[in-house]
């Protein structure tokens, strides 16, 4: 199919005992384009970023098989190991997760956007922050990997407004805005706020979307068509800045009828994609 965009599935939308060839599969049988790879604060998923060149190597290769690359990384590790905390190892693992875009020819990295997860945000975890993000730029720029901030469920960056402060103050083509729609909506009705006018902050510094499903105050594990995200004006609004790459996010827990869901989740998403082809 010739299509001005693709459409990726977040790997946490399928069974963790899954094999990678297994997943490649799933996500090419599902309709997708291309899989967002999971790096999270577990134990599992942080053992990826030590892999060999040429482990890394062969699992982009299974995907290359079934013509379904790694598009993206979800970096969420950044939860139990913060930019905005000293001494811990949080800037190494954004390095390994560099390493592993590159060898693996992934172009984007999904940054979370807070400083502190798990304690209170300061005016020390907020310098922090920023003296590992500069870092953290530079690694990527090296690389030619592009980082972008996910808008989050927590005050500190929840916006489009709140991220571009931070993109605008480095002001580097290798830094940008990776904005989750589920969590703008909520972010919107919380502060009262027209979605449509804050998405157009990010003119110029949007480089793809998530689409999530939420409902008021809830963030995780909303099935698609059950909560309050408008995804015609949404989607529309970060069409018309030029995103062309999509990731449909949502979890597996448990459900045996797994895959009925995230080809579900392929056709919904398409449905208000494609009507922006034109």
């Amino acid at each position: 199919m010739n299509k001005l965009y693709n459409l990726g599935l977040y790997e946490k939308a399928m069974p963790t005992n899954l094999n990678w060839s297994e997943k490649f599969n799933e996500v090419k049988k599902a309709g997708f384009d291309y899989l967002e790879l999971s790096i999270d604060e577990s134990d599992q998923k942080l053992k990826r970023l030590d892999f060999s060149d040429k482990e890394i190597f062969e699992i982009s290769n299974i995907g290359f098989d079934y013509g379904i690359p790694i598009g993206s990384i979800c970096l969420s590790a950044h939860r139990k190991y913060p930019l905005g905390e000293k001494n811990n190892n949080s800037l190494d693992i954004l390095k390994k997760a560099i390493r592993f875009a590159k060898i693996a020819g992934v172009p984007l990295i999904q940054l979370a956007g807070y400083d502190v997860y798990y304690t209170e945000s300061t005016q020390e975890t907020r310098e922090q922050f920023l003296l590992n993000l500069s870092l953290g730029i530079s690694m990527a720029a090296k690389e030619g990997i592009i980082l972008g901030f996910e808008t989050m469920e927590t005050p500190f960056m929840d916006t489009c407004e709140k991220a571009m402060q931070y993109v605008n103050l480095f002001d580097s083509p290798f830094l940008g805005v990776y904005p989750d729609l589920g969590n703008l909506t909520n972010a919107s009705l919380k502060y009262d706020i027209d979605i449509e006018k804050d998405i157009k902050k990010l003119k110029g510094k949007i480089v793809a979307a998530h689409i999530k499903e939420t409902s008021p105050g809830k963030y995780r594990e909303v099935p698609f068509n059950t909560g309050h995200v408008n995804f015609a004006i949404t989607i529309n609004s970060v069409w018309e800045l030029g995103v062309r790459r999509f990731v449909t996010e949502l979890w597996y827990t448990g459900n045996n009828d797994w895959r009925s869901d995230i080809q579900f989740a392929c056709s919904f998403a398409r449905n208000f994609i494609e009507k922006k082809k034109g």
